[in-house]
């Protein structure tokens, strides 16, 4: 592990009345600690998972549209307000690393053809060439290595079951020597062995079963009474 800590900052220029630091989980943060190599942020749509992410990429010294620390291009709306106002803790501190948003992927792609040296990197060819699923697939297993963080958020966006089951087989191959902090509403990426789950729907945020994500709990509903699940759904 390097990043071990995160610390919300509170100064004259945060205001809880502006926009992230009205999100409930934002409000409610103090410390967020991490004990595992990989972490999952989980919880409703706007609950903070992709907001705090993107703070961290920020720390980090990511592009927050996306991308590392060597990645120069702009996606509109990508500044984090957040990141000025956490304070990381490292032990040790590592620069290397990728911060990948599921939905800025197309831009990111976009910058690396204006690189075309880079793309050694990704697999040799345009991730434009391939279909967003072999794109994302192509990114982990080329782009990534070990001593580095990584920042998913919603990856699986592009991945079916098979592939999400290959990036796990991924992030074991680098968990030793890498440390991985995913957003995510995949129950199948979740069930990853010995990771940390965080819930943003608590408040504060707080460390939660696998089997008592709601993630777990309506998929296993759903796949064991499919029949009487969607006879309550359609007859509410």
């Amino acid at each position: 592990m390097y990043l071990k800590s995160l610390q919300l900052l509170r100064s004259d220029r945060f205001s809880r009345d502006e926009y992230p630091f009205t999100i409930p989980a934002v409000k409610a943060l103090d410390t967020l600690s991490f004990r595992a190599n990989v972490t999952f942020f989980v919880g409703e749509n706007g609950s903070g998972k992709s907001t705090l992410l993107e703070a961290i990429a920020y720390q980090c010294g990511f592009n927050t549209a996306g991308g590392g620390r060597n990645n120069a291009y702009e996606v509109e709306a990508s500044h984090s307000a957040l990141g000025e106002h956490i304070r990381l803790s490292w032990l040790p501190k590592v620069t290397n690393g990728f911060f990948m948003r599921a939905e800025t992927f197309y831009h990111f792609a976009s910058h690396l053809d204006t690189m075309p040296q880079s793309l050694g990197y990704y697999g040799g060819r345009s991730l434009h060439e391939q279909s967003h699923g072999e794109a994302f697939l192509s990114l982990f297993a080329n782009r990534f290595g070990k001593k580095a963080i990584y920042l998913l958020d919603e990856p699986e966006a592009a991945l079916s079951p098979a592939r999400q089951l290959a990036l796990l087989h991924i992030i074991k191959d680098l968990e030793k020597e890498a440390q991985f902090i995913i957003a995510t509403h995949s129950p199948i990426l979740l069930g990853y062995p010995n990771a940390q789950i965080l819930d943003f729907d608590a408040l504060p945020i707080q460390e939660i079963r696998y089997e008592d994500t709601l993630h777990y709990v309506i998929t296993r509903r759903f796949l064991e009474n499919r029949d009487a699940v969607l006879k309550e759904l359609f007859e509410e």
